[in-house]
């Protein structure tokens, strides 16, 4: 009997139609010869709450009308361009951000959602604007603290 499992026990003990959870009870109900119904609850013991909404259905099947924003190919070239001007592999950049080389990856070749808090950190790491108006300019160093 697993931890999700309910047993309903008739017993002198417990009042009729008592729901008994503890393994002493439902064997001591088994060795008086007790009638015993086991019944399992579907999603029993899971902190999950599956929430499907009609656009996240939409975008999975991506329509032409309705489809993921991907990566522009220019900025995949500038994060390509700076990481070769830092002699940085696609591994070397993953690590200093905290990410997969997938990650890296996928935002070089243009074929990753944009995460604004990814580019940020690719920005800070080559050194290089990658979102705005003035993409491939050098990043300005941080103000300094007073």
């Amino acid at each position: 009997m697993s931890d999700w499992d309910t047993v309903t026990v008739i017993h002198k003990r417990l009042p009729k139609g008592t729901t008994a959870k503890s393994e002493q009870v439902v064997n001591a109900a088994r060795r008086t010869g007790a009638a015993i119904d086991t019944q399992v609850k579907y999603g029993a013991a899971t902190n999950k709450h599956p929430v499907t909404t009609l656009n996240t259905a939409k975008l999975d099947r991506e329509t032409e009308e309705l489809k993921h924003e991907k990566l522009p190919q220019d900025v995949g070239k500038l994060i390509q361009q700076g990481r070769n001007k830092l002699g940085m592999t696609q591994k070397d950049l993953a690590t200093k951000i905290c990410e997969k080389p997938q990650i890296v990856n996928e935002y070089e070749n243009g074929k990753a959602i944009p995460n604004q808090q990814i580019l940020a950190k690719i920005e800070r790491a080559i050194g290089m604007k990658l979102r705005g108006k003035d993409k491939g300019q050098p990043l300005a160093p941080p103000p300094k603290k007073k």
